[in-house]
């Protein structure tokens, strides 16, 4: 018998049963007054009157009224410079002890977000409710005494100035707590490896020695150290080599479009638990298992807005306009895009995180990521958000039995004048390409009445090109991102979509 693992389950069992289920919209008012509290007297603070916003009899409006939008540029241009220049109090109080370094889907130019001591608690305390949300998953007491695999950037971070700089994986990971360094692999040894192919070589090398129970990562990062694994020891699926694996998290990106291609690499099946944790903070995590939506943190340091996903509220560049209007959490609708912005303790003011979300559980505060801001495709009017191009992969996966883990779209104007919608699909199939293009375009039709008009107007067509997916993973190396906080970018405008058949071609 696992005595072990049933001590740790009873101490699970224990913990969400003396946990009540939170009144998420009373901790989200909870959460912001102590955010104002706290950053009151930072130079953030005093700028934007924080004391007198406290004074408000309607904290949420107070705040929404007196305080602009920011994106990450905005907030780094004005505020956040600061703190590299060595001035304390800046956004929040004192300096941040880490900066998570996210080049996020443009450019090699890394982002700089700062992360408090504060934010490091309110990860850990989230990750906590992660750990004790497990009894609801109904897993077996010999599952406690597995080992986990957590694949993300390496944990050797960079020592800058008075603080370390890393990816926000890797910041993580070396801040697990002592308890739990038995269970972690590969180990604090391997993960220190910068290169992303050494580490997974070291990884498939030791994969005997260690009985993985569960593992942790991006999809796309995950299936690849999961096929080097398997071809390094010459087996049919990873279970052959860990039998004991039951569950994976994943997290960065959605999950459905790598489904099929990640169950192809198992041998039996495995509970997949979606989480949602971001280079600002940790968003949100699956808390039960008849959904695969995710419970918003609503009580661990993060103040949520939500600004309805319309073109008219944001800008070219992605940025939010000022006069959108945002909605708190008692407000919201369900099967409405929102745009999540967040306060947070590290000193993100109504910060554009760049994520799309909607609710499925308005009263759980159950949400689905449905997009990126700078992801949704509304050339000539299709008004195309990331779930619903995800959809059409996965209909094109069933309708033609193939995997189609990677993809890439563009409204692109060719030779003849006319826009279309120009589509790279990372997959070996090898079906007729207008057969591709005719399901695609149609399913698309039905999904999306925007785009049905468009494809009737001023967007003439769809074209497809079927690449090996290795070329986007190639395409992120190149980028700098390989097996970091990597999302891939699903939409790009003409110009970086220039550089990317460049690349490919």
């Amino acid at each position: 018998m696992a005595i072990l693992g049933s001590i740790i389950k009873g101490i699970i069992n224990l913990t969400d049963t003396l946990t009540s289920e939170p009144n998420h919209i009373e901790s989200q008012k909870e959460v912001l007054k102590n955010l104002l509290d706290t950053a009151k007297d930072t130079q953030f603070g005093e700028a934007y009157n924080f004391k007198t916003i406290l004074l408000s009899d309607d904290l949420q409006e107070s705040f929404a009224d007196d305080v602009p939008y920011f994106d990450y540029n905005s907030l780094n241009d004005k505020w956040w410079y600061k703190i590299h220049e060595g001035e304390l109090d800046v956004t929040w109080p004192g300096t941040p002890s880490y900066f998570a370094l996210s080049s996020g889907t443009t450019g090699k130019t890394s982002k700089r977000i700062p992360v408090t001591d504060d934010m490091i608690a309110a990860i850990k305390s989230s990750g906590i409710k992660q750990v004790t949300s497990l009894n609801n998953f109904e897993l077996p007491a010999d599952f406690f005494e597995k080992d986990i695999m957590m694949l993300g950037s390496s944990t050797d971070l960079d020592e800058k100035d008075d603080h370390l700089e890393g990816e926000i994986s890797g910041i993580s990971a070396s801040n697990i707590p002592f308890w739990f360094k038995g269970y972690y692999k590969p180990g604090e040894e391997i993960a220190k490896i910068d290169d992303w192919d050494e580490r997974v070589q070291h990884i498939a090398e030791n994969a005997k020695t260690w009985d993985i129970g569960a593992l942790s990562g991006i999809p796309a990062w995950i299936e690849l150290m999961l096929q080097k694994v398997i071809e390094f020891h010459q087996l049919k699926n990873i279970h052959e080599i860990w039998p004991n694996l039951q569950v994976y998290t994943s997290g960065g990106v959605a999950f459905g479009p790598y489904e099929k291609s990640f169950k192809a690499l198992l041998g039996k099946p495995v509970t997949v638990i979606d989480t949602y944790l971001a280079s600002e903070g940790y968003i949100a995590t699956q808390v039960r298992p008849d959904t695969d939506a995710m419970q918003l943190n609503t009580d661990n340091g993060i103040y949520f807005e939500f600004v309805p996903m319309n073109p008219d509220f944001i800008n070219e560049d992605g940025a939010i306009k000022q006069d959108a209007p945002s909605f708190t959490l008692d407000q919201v609708q369900l099967n409405q895009d929102y745009i999540l912005i967040i306060s947070t303790v590290s000193g993100a003011w109504r910060y554009l995180i760049g994520d799309t979300i909607e609710f499925t559980n308005i009263e759980k505060a159950e949400i689905k990521i449905t997009g990126r801001t700078k992801f949704f495709l509304n050339t000539v009017g299709s008004q195309l958000s990331v779930n619903k191009m995800d959809d059409a992969i996965k209909h094109l996966e069933e309708k033609l039995s193939t995997k189609i883990t990677e993809y890439t779209i563009s409204a692109k104007r060719f030779e003849d004048g006319e826009f279309y919608h120009s589509w790279y699909l990372g997959t070996d199939l090898e079906a007729n390409n207008d057969m591709i293009v005719e399901a695609l375009d149609n399913f698309l039709k039905e999904a999306n009445k925007n785009y049905k008009v468009a494809r009737s107007k001023a967007l003439k067509g769809v074209k497809v090109t079927v690449i090996p997916v290795e070329k986007f993973h190639d395409w992120n190396d190149s980028n700098k991102k390989k097996g970091g906080q990597v999302k891939m970018e699903r939409v790009m405008n003409e110009e970086k979509f220039a550089e990317w058949e460049a690349f490919v071609n």
